[in-house]
């Protein structure tokens, strides 16, 4: 038998090669194509960055302006799905509804099938537009409010917030929620990534690997942290009680805090950089800084004290809820980002594919043993 020792989780264990997302851990650093996640959150837009992403290349001003109509134009949901939407438990989970309705989709794609370049460039359009129409679309089905239709002359994020809330988002609320669409963009190998590229990789269809892509961030140790991050303010404000002394009863109890550290860096994770700066933002500009400066003193005792840096779910948290979006979403709203990144690590592996069929160090009893027929056992 192999003495070789599996990593467990393959923690640090290299399992593709691809173009798409670089991290460095120690340094901090996450960059798309090479381009430092800083530029892209001050600099660019989301329909740029998923540009980027797809095609390992900033567009001119023309190849920008093209991407973003075909992105308006896909924003058309089948008639069948709005219906299945309306027929769907209201008590169903955001999630298990997107999980369920992304899969439902392939029913109406008349080249489900096809696994070429330009057909998964194609669908990926249309996922990436139908991904935040659905989320959208059942949150008002479920509260009894009609289903908004979607405006093309909207940017992505600012015809989410209007699918979502009915009314025209503020430059500054549009703006946030661009940023954070691009910092969830992508993160490399990723539990939900990883998910996708094994599906793809099979020469199943895109639908079925962007399904698996949800399930797997359906899943509260891939998403949903934030949801905890944002369960613990609400809890604090419930109970009237100061921050620090609410996290110092949780670590007594031995119980974690969300939000803090990271499998992958050991520095601040560069996307709580801006998110940070948006929570308060939003929240000076709302004049509901509350949620914020709870936030930050939490932070600063935990970092103090137990030398954990926030992470991107500690600070999203905040932020979302001074957009109005319920706890529920947050995790959906992951993927209305992160469809970029699964679509682009999607492509990459199916222009240069081989089916992923890693191994398993087998820790079973020795070889061989004795079958015992049943009279004996």
């Amino acid at each position: 038998m192999s003495t070789a020792v599996a990593a467990k989780g393959l923690e640090g264990i290299v399992a593709a090669n691809s173009g798409i997302c670089w991290i460095d851990g120690d340094a901090g650093v996450l960059a798309y194509r090479g381009i430092d996640i800083h530029d892209l959150a001050e600099k660019s837009n989301f329909e740029e960055t998923t540009y980027l992403l797809w095609n390992g290349r900033l567009p001119n001003a023309f190849e920008l302006e093209s991407f973003k109509k075909k992105l308006a134009d896909a924003r058309q949901l089948p008639p069948d799905i709005l219906k299945l939407l309306q027929e769907f438990p209201k008590t169903a989970t955001p999630m298990e509804v997107l999980r369920t309705a992304v899969s439902a989709l392939s029913f109406y794609d008349e080249n489900e099938k096809a696994v070429d370049h330009d057909s998964n460039v194609r669908k990926s359009f249309a996922l990436t537009a139908q991904i935040a129409m659905i989320v959208a679309a059942f949150d008002r089905i479920r509260k009894g409010k009609p289903v908004v239709e979607a405006d093309k002359s909207l940017s992505h994020a600012g015809n989410f917030l209007w699918m979502l809330n009915g009314e025209k988002p503020s430059e500054t609320a549009t703006k946030a929620f661009d940023v954070a669409l691009i910092l969830h963009a992508d993160h490399e190998l990723n539990a939900s990534t990883f998910a996708a590229r094994v599906i793809a990789a099979t020469l199943s269809d895109v639908h079925s690997a962007i399904t698996g892509a949800i399930g797997a961030l359906k899943g509260p140790l891939h998403g949903g942290a934030n949801e905890a991050v944002m369960r613990m303010l609400f809890e604090i404000e419930k109970q009237g009680t100061d921050p620090v002394e609410y996290v110092k009863g949780m670590l007594a109890q031995k119980k974690k805090v969300s939000g803090f550290g990271h499998r992958v860096y050991h520095t601040e994770d560069p996307r709580a950089t801006h998110l940070r700066k948006m929570s308060e933002d939003l929240g000076r500009s709302a004049n509901n800084a509350k949620w914020f400066e709870m936030s930050q003193k939490i932070e600063k005792f935990i970092k103090a004290e137990k030398k954990l840096n926030a992470n991107v779910d500690f600070y999203s948290a905040s932020t979302y809820t001074t957009l109005g979006i319920d706890l529920d979403l947050f995790t959906p709203i992951f993927a209305v980002s992160r469809i970029a990144g699964w679509a682009a690590h999607v492509i990459e592996q199916l222009d240069d594919n081989r089916l992923i069929r890693p191994r398993a160090e087998y820790i079973g009893p020795e070889y061989p043993q004795k079958y015992v027929p049943i009279s004996q056992r």
